[in-house]
């Protein structure tokens, strides 16, 4: 009999210098920054939406989303596309740094205050080394999001 996995794997990303991981199952690729079409009257946090090979995706900026100081876009900025069920979005980031795999006894429950970023966000602190990195549940940002 084959042992359980105990591992996750997960896209780690900076914003505003803190670690964030989402889980690779919902992240389809991760793309340049690129241009990106503004939507009349569309949510604080919504940059737009871009054509990505015919299909019109909407773009949240987490800094905004999330309440951080505005920063610029660089040459690391990038866009991780994510999936859940029906509905893609793409998030923008400061910089994506890596895949890691975290067993799940390294992950602990979110503190119920975290900075400025809803709870409800947040599936747990992956601890890894001397590393915290918030992990992200991505349904719940994407059901919080109108846009």
């Amino acid at each position: 009999m084959e042992p359980i996995r105990n591992m996750q794997k997960y896209v780690v990303f900076k914003l505003d210098n803190e670690e964030y991981g989402i889980d690779i199952l919902r992240v389809k690729e991760i793309k340049e920054m690129m241009n990106i079409t503004r939507v009349p009257k569309a949510a604080h946090f919504v940059r737009g939406v871009i054509n990505l090979r015919g299909e019109v995706i909407p773009i949240v900026d987490l800094r905004k989303k999330f309440n951080l100081p505005a920063g610029e876009d660089t040459e690391n900025t990038r866009i991780v596309i994510v999936t859940i069920e029906d509905i893609t979005v793409g998030l923008v980031i400061d910089s994506s740094s890596e895949v890691l795999e975290i067993s799940r006894e390294l992950i602990e429950e979110a503190p119920s205050s975290v900075g400025t970023i809803d709870q409800g966000n947040i599936s747990g602190i992956g601890k890894v080394n001397n590393r915290l990195i918030i992990l992200l549940d991505v349904a719940k940002i994407l059901s919080n999001t109108a846009l």
